[in-house]
């Protein structure tokens, strides 16, 4: 009778994707552990979904062909599974890459995702122009 073994390690996570984004960022960590990910492509055609992976590949420095939607191929919620990478590390990216989102900004003064953040920055605008 054959034994069969898990030969490969990686982790599951789950994204919450906002598509046609001026670009595609990691924007936050939910309390449930959700990584928060704009994607500048439209949702149609996968074409949304084919930038999330390409981002993911990008960021945590392994190949799009380690990375599978499972679930969620039409909803914004996606669950993601990588190979060759493990959780802890996942962790540590998303976070490092939140957190920049998150400092930015600070810098100015504001949450990155409010509608503060984005009449200031028009008024920065403004007064350069």
């Amino acid at each position: 009778m054959p034994t069969f073994h898990d030969a490969q390690t990686g982790a599951a996570i789950t994204v919450r994707v906002t598509p046609r984004a001026k670009k595609t960022e990691v924007i936050g960590l939910m309390e449930d552990g959700t990584i928060r990910i704009r994607v500048a492509a439209v949702p149609e055609e996968g074409k949304a979904n084919q930038a999330l992976i390409e981002f993911l590949a990008r960021a945590l420095g392994i190949s799009a062909s380690q990375i599978d939607i499972m679930g969620g191929l039409s909803s914004e919620r996606k669950l993601i599974s990588l190979i060759g990478i493990t959780p802890a590390e996942v962790e540590r990216v998303m976070k490092g890459l939140a957190r920049a989102g998150k400092v930015k900004a600070k810098a100015a003064g504001v949450p990155s995702n409010s509608r503060a953040a984005k009449a200031k920055k028009k008024v920065a605008k403004k007064k350069k122009g």
